[in-house]
């Protein structure tokens, strides 16, 4: 790891707001690698790696943690490769060049699971690796706010496509509420956040 990792974040950081590639919030990443802390996770999968902000913080919040992250864009998971390895944290993040729902993992077990990618399909990422989930795991979900529309009534969304997207994350919302095998909270934590904990 570099000596000071966090003024190449800063770097990150203005490269995602110059280039309008959304990462997590401030308040986001702090409980996201806190929760990592106090529930001594070590073995997490990321389902959108983007430019590697959050595998990044999630790999510095304890040297014991590996990330497994998943991404389709490849100008995005280019960028990634280049941070992760300015960052000197390869040995800690597996970054894998893949649409998540095209993705195998067999057997392989983790505690945590986070999924911040496609909204419209947080509900098929769920299913399709809550099998690769601990018996006492946990799946945190971003954006569930998404920038406060989903709050909003339908009419007041003036877009088709983001009425519909909306409507997609309220379902998933809904299938997280319903599940039997998950206690969810729900946070209004940076864009809002979904804490699914596996029943043991």
């Amino acid at each position: 790891m570099i000596a000071n990792p966090y003024s190449k974040l800063t770097t990150i950081k203005q490269y995602a707001i110059d280039h309008r590639v959304p990462i997590m919030k401030d308040e986001g990443i702090d409980y996201l690698t806190n929760y990592i802390s106090e529930n001594q996770i070590t073995r997490i999968l990321e389902i959108g790696t983007a430019i590697g902000y959050s595998a990044i913080m999630m790999a510095l919040s304890n040297p014991n943690v590996h990330v497994t992250s998943v991404e389709r864009n490849r100008e995005m998971y280019l960028e990634a490769v280049k941070n992760i390895k300015d960052m000197d944290l390869e040995n800690q993040i597996t970054l894998i060049f893949k649409d998540a729902l095209e993705l195998d993992l067999k057997e392989e077990k983790y505690e945590l699971i986070f999924i911040d990618a496609a909204k419209a399909q947080s509900q098929k990422f769920f299913e399709r690796f809550e099998h690769n989930l601990t018996k006492d795991g946990t799946i945190i979900t971003d954006n569930i706010s998404f920038h406060g529309l989903v709050e909003q009534e339908e009419k007041e969304i003036p877009s088709r496509n983001l009425r519909g997207l909306v409507r997609k994350i309220k379902a998933y919302i809904e299938f997280l509420k319903n599940h039997s095998s998950y206690d969810t909270e729900f946070l209004k934590i940076g864009d809002g956040l979904s804490v699914s904990r596996r029943k043991v």
